[in-house]
């Protein structure tokens, strides 16, 4: 069993996200999972809020990522600003809410992407991300303060597929979507579908 921290947002194996942890559910999760050097799985929200409220019934999607914390800082008693590094997707087998409001799930792993060179036909997909990376450089953005950490693997399917994923303005449902496509090539496709649709590629 892994807990479980339910977000509007979605995280891809090496990927980076920032959040900040007041609820209490969370902040003894989080301190349990840096003391012991154990991970944790982001899953996005099908339906409710992130914060727990009267009434209300969270429900999950059915694959998430594991995550674990690179970083760390306890500003105030009752917050926590955390930095967390995604490294495998999984799909969720069964899950229960214990009755403080934590999420426990039995989890499936999902195959590591295979690595695969960026196909020709998609090669404007990986360009057009070394070219925000080079925009943001250029603009004086710090490593830590890129959307992506290095390396920039701009050759490989799957890893430029998982940072257009985590920049691009999808709803939740095609997000998951991405994240459950075991075919990075395919996943890299969609992408591209995608950035077209939005004017973003040549």
């Amino acid at each position: 069993m892994i807990p479980l921290f339910p977000l509007n947002t979605i995280l891809f194996p090496d990927g980076r996200l920032a959040l900040q942890v007041f609820e209490v559910r969370y902040l003894d999760m989080i301190r349990k999972c840096i003391a012991n050097g154990e991970e944790f799985g982001i899953v996005p929200l099908a339906r409710g809020d992130e914060v727990r409220k009267p009434g209300q019934h969270e429900a999950l999607c059915s694959v998430g990522t594991l995550a674990r914390v690179v970083e760390w800082t306890a500003p105030l008693p009752g917050l926590m600003q955390i930095t967390c590094l995604g490294t495998q997707r999984f799909r969720i087998e069964t899950a229960t809410q214990l009755p403080h409001g934590l999420w426990m799930a039995e989890i499936t792993r999902l195959p590591d992407d295979l690595a695969i060179p960026i196909p020709n036909d998609q090669q404007d997909v990986a360009n057009a991300l070394g070219s925000l990376i080079r925009t943001l450089q250029q603009r004086g953005v710090t490593g830590a303060q890129m959307p992506m950490q290095p390396p920039y693997r701009l050759d490989d399917s799957g890893w430029v597929a998982n940072r257009w994923c985590e920049l691009l303005q999808l709803d939740m449902g095609q997000k998951e979507l991405l994240l459950a496509q075991e075919n990075p090539v395919l996943r890299l496709e969609l992408v591209q579908d995608a950035l077209t649709e939005n004017g973003l590629l040549n």
